[in-house]
Parts: structure tokens; C-alpha cells; sequence
């Protein structure tokens, strides 16, 4: 039996005792988790300084911060995502107990990505310890040096059987695909995504995809230029360009095009220095077989800024490209890099029909100080996410649900909606064995009569809160007349 094998019956096993149904037990797991992330921080940081050469802090802004968001938000609020929730009655129940109950899926499996492998590999374990379930986890074999932190110290704080670590290349994924899991949430590119999801079917397995895809940005000519530059230069060249919510190019009309250059550059050099090479906030790409597939995205394009490059240290400029069309080899395919190409459009209606006629992306970016301009973005374009005026940060707030559409995902996380995505939801009606003229209107014979009755029962909806207050009414207005004849009428 391998490994992987191994790993998956352990956390099936200590599923099916029920360990991890009361939430206590959850609570626990979900405060070492929390433990795990303050006191490994320096662990944490040292691994992705030597996966992506990101400096300290930006791993705290981008991995950890969000990480514990999730987490402080998960015990503070998991009694009421785990409690029952009461639904509305037809008359036919308005008598019985009916609710909602969320429960544990059983074992999930998480997948997880290169470019931020902590963030997008935990968060999603932190919805999986709320729901109640067992998790194991396949970080990304490119990130090395994080998988091999993970797999040596996050078995030291959480159960080791039911979330175990495993690492490994290729093989040890196709391994642990062969395997039944009750979800899988993988976080990638949608090649691999096909082939999850392939191996999900065989076991009836539902997926959740987050993937990427050329997210368009906008930028409507009377808009505030060196502020949408400022943050489009800061989303675009954050993580050297490696962020699945990236903007992927830039749209926008011919006569603003040399402005938005010259932003972009001025922007650059504020955030990067003029040399972004020994700059400490500016990172690499992950290997070279990726900055050797950047490179070539290049071709055909005219450099407007950067273009600098060394090999040897996987380095590659924040780069603006400019000439750009639909048919160019920059356009072909997500960037995942540090390259933004210019598309010039004749305005907005060229704008929607140029990002319609492509697959849907993860986040379609709008820079206006137009409101219409942006109901009409949100009105008329499909993405994963809509965001005017800025860049990423709506992956920071937990209430909006984050995932793709069509080639940019399925499903969604963050917060509640993860608790929501690796919970089974279970219809629960508890009736009483009395009134049973009432049900009579179902048993055969079936007359006109009852019929009729029936179409009264099951089609009247009931508001058990409204029913409650009009009671409450009316036993007040019971008791208030029966004062009045009892003591007040007689003086």
C-alpha cells in the first residue's frame, strides 16, 4: 500500500469514530492551527523567501494576515454556521420540527498552488476543520522548500491522521486522485483542473476549482490616471506578477495609452526603485522553466518599460508591453508573470464585446469614476469577481464568496462560504405521530375534495415568525379584554 494510500484510509478511519463532529474538538484544532501560524512565522517566511524571493513582510501581508483572518473569524463564528437553521412551513408542517443541518462532508482532499503556497493551501483547511471534517493535503512540489516546512511542522500542532501532509511531484497527485475523497479543492490552472476533475468523476466526487484566466482591466479615459495606475501597477507586479487575480492586460482608448505608460513606469520605479532587481519587495519567477515560458510571451510585442532579465536568477522587470492585439502571443495565454500588455479599444462597447468574445475570467477590473460605466460592466460582462477602482483587495473580505466561473472555476471560498462549500447541507423534518386527519388529504381515495385541501396545505407558505407575533397578539388582546370585563368595566 503507498503512502498516499496510507494517509487516506488513516484520515478515513479517524473520520468514522466522529472525532471530529462536536465543536469543541474543531475549536481545538482550529486554535493550534492559529498556534501553528504565530509561532512559525519565521519558518513560514524563510520558505517562501527561498521559493519566490519574497521578503518577510510581504509574506505576512500576502500569506499569513489572511490566514488568521480566516481563522478568527471561523471561531468566533462556528456556532452559528454549525447550529440548525429553521425554513419555512407549509400548513400541511406548521406543526413539525423543520430545519437545516449542516454536516461534515468526510475527507477532503486540498491541492495546493505554487504562488502563494500557505495561503491557498490553509485556508481552505480552515473550512475544512470548521465543517467537521478530515483533510489531506498535497501542497505544490514547485514551492519546495514550503512543502517540505509543511509537511515537517504543521504535523507538530494538528492531528496528525486526520490532516496529514503529502508531499511529492506528479505521481504522488496522480496517486492520491486515484483515491475516494468526499471533496476535492484544488487551486491551479484549468489543464490540471481537467484532469482533477476527470479523476473526481469516477467516485462521484464533487470538485471545487480555483483557477485563473486573463482578467481584463478597464480604464475608462476620464478617470483619475496616476491613481488607477498606481494600483494597477501594485496588483499587476505584487508576487513578481504570480497571482492568480493579477490584472492580465490592460484595455483602454488610443489617446490615453501614452499616459497610462508613463504612470505605470512612474509607478514602477515609486514601489521598485530604478533597479527592481535588488529591490527586497520585488520577488522571482518560481523556476525557469516558468520565467524561460514568460520570456517567450514577449515575442511580437513592443517593450514600453523593463524588459530586463537574468536567467540565472529566475529575474524578469516589471515589463509593459505595447502593440498589442487579441492575436498576440501575450494573449494566447494567462501571463502569470510580470508582463502587462496594453490593448487600445475605441471605448467601452469595444471594451465589453473585446472581454465577452473570451472566456470567462476570474475578475474583470474597471478603473471610472462613471457609475453607469461600471453598472454597465457589471451589467454586461461575466467574471469570477467584478472590482472597480482597485486591485485584489476584494480577496480580503471573508463575506464575499471568491472563485471563478466557467474556465476561471467552480465553487467558492472564503469564510462562511467555505464552512457553506465543504458542509453537506441535510434536509431535517421531525413530525409528531398525532393529527393524523390532518394527513388524510394525501391517503387515497384521492376526491376533489381533498384535492382541494391539499392544494391549500402544500401551496401556503408559512411565516412561523409572523404566526408567532399574531398569536402573541392576539393572546394579548385576549388578555387585555378579559381585564377589562374582569375589573376595570365594573368601576
Amino acid at each position: 500500500m503507498s503512502r498516499e494510500q496510507q494517509a487516506v484510509q488513516r484520515a478515513r478511519s479517524s473520520f468514522q469514530t466522529g472525532r471530529t463532529k462536536p465543536l469543541e474538538f474543531r475549536i481545538q484544532q482550529l486554535k493550534k492551527l492559529l498556534l501553528f501560524v504565530t509561532e512559525r512565522r519565521s519558518n513560514i517566511a524563510d520558505a517562501v523567501k527561498k521559493d519566490l524571493a519574497k521578503s518577510e513582510n510581504g509574506t505576512e501581508l500576502f500569506e499569513v494576515m489572511g490566514l488568521e483572518g480566516e481563522i478568527l473569524l471561523a471561531l468566533e463564528n462556528l456556532s452559528q454556521w454549525a447550529a440548525p437553521r429553521p425554513v419555512e412551513k407549509n400548513l400541511l408542517t406548521v406543526a413539525d420540527e423543520v430545519f437545516i443541518q449542516p454536516e461534515p462532508l468526510g475527507v477532503v482532499l486540498i491541492i495546493g498552488a505554487w504562488n502563494y503556497p500557505w495561503a491557498v493551501t490553509l485556508q481552505p483547511l480552515v473550512g475544512a476543520i470548521a465543517a467537521g471534517n478530515a483533510a489531506v493535503m498535497k501542497p505544490s512540489e514547485v514551492s519546495c522548500h514550503s512543502a517540505r516546512a509543511m509537511e515537517e511542522l504543521l504535523p507538530q500542532y494538528l492531528d496528525q491522521d486526520l490532516y496529514p501532509v503529502v508531499t511529492g511531484g506528479v505521481p504522488e497527485t496522480q496517486e492520491l486522485l486515484k483515491q475516494r475523497f468526499d471533496h476535492i479543492f484544488y487551486t491551479g490552472n484549468n489543464t490540471v483542473g481537467r484532469l482533477v476533475m476527470g479523476a473526481a468523476a469516477l467516485h462521484l466526487t464533487p470538485v471545487t476549482l480555483e483557477m485563473g484566466g486573463k482578467s481584463p482591466c478597464y480604464i475608462d479615459r476620464n478617470s483619475d490616471l496616476p491613481v488607477a495606475c498606481r494600483r494597477i501597477t501594485w496588483g499587476k507586479f505584487t508576487n513578481c506578477g504570480q497571482t492568480c487575480i493579477a490584472p492580465d492586460y490592460i484595455l483602454c482608448e488610443p489617446s490615453i495609452q501614452g499616459r497610462v505608460v508613463e504612470e505605470i513606469s512612474r509607478s514602477i520605479r515609486e514601489f521598485y526603485t530604478d533597479d527592481p532587481k535588488t529591490c527586497e519587495d520585488y520577488g522571482r519567477i518560481i523556476n525557469q522553466r516558468h520565467f524561460k515560458r514568460v520570456m517567450a510571451l514577449m515575442e511580437g510585442s513592443t517593450v514600453a518599460v523593463g524588459g530586463q532579465s537574468d536567467e540565472s536568477q529566475c529575474y524578469i522587470a516589471p515589463t509593459v508591453l505595447t502593440g498589442v492585439t487579441g492575436a498576440s502571443t501575450v494573449m494566447r495565454e494567462e501571463i502569470f508573470g510580470p508582463l502587462l500588455p496594453v490593448v487600445t479599444v475605441s471605448g467601452v462597447d469595444e471594451a465589453v464585446r473585446f472581454i465577452n468574445q473570451r472566456e470567462k475570467p476570474l475578475v474583470v477590473y474597471v478603473f471610472s469614476s462613471d457609475s453607469q460605466l461600471i453598472r454597465r460592466m457589471v451589467a454586461d460582462t461575466s467574471s469570477g469577481a467584478l472590482l472597480a477602482n482597485d486591485c485584489l483587495v476584494h480577496f480580503t473580505v471573508s463575506a464575499l464568496p471568491f472563485g471563478g466561473v466557467g474556465h476561471s472555476g467552480m465553487g467558492c471560498y472564503h469564510g462562511r462560504h467555505t464552512f457553506e462549500r465543504l458542509s453537506h447541507l441535510r434536509s431535517c423534518l421531525v413530525k409528531q405521530l398525532r393529527m393524523e386527519g390532518l394527513n388524510g388529504v394525501r391517503y387515497p381515495p384521492h376526491t376533489d375534495r381533498k384535492l382541494s385541501w391539499a392544494r391549500l396545505l402544500l401551496l401556503k407558505q408559512v411565516d412561523v415568525g409572523r404566526l408567532q407575533r399574531l398569536l402573541a397578539v392576539a393572546v394579548l388582546g385576549g388578555l387585555a379584554a378579559f381585564v377589562w370585563r374582569r375589573f376595570l368595566r365594573r368601576r
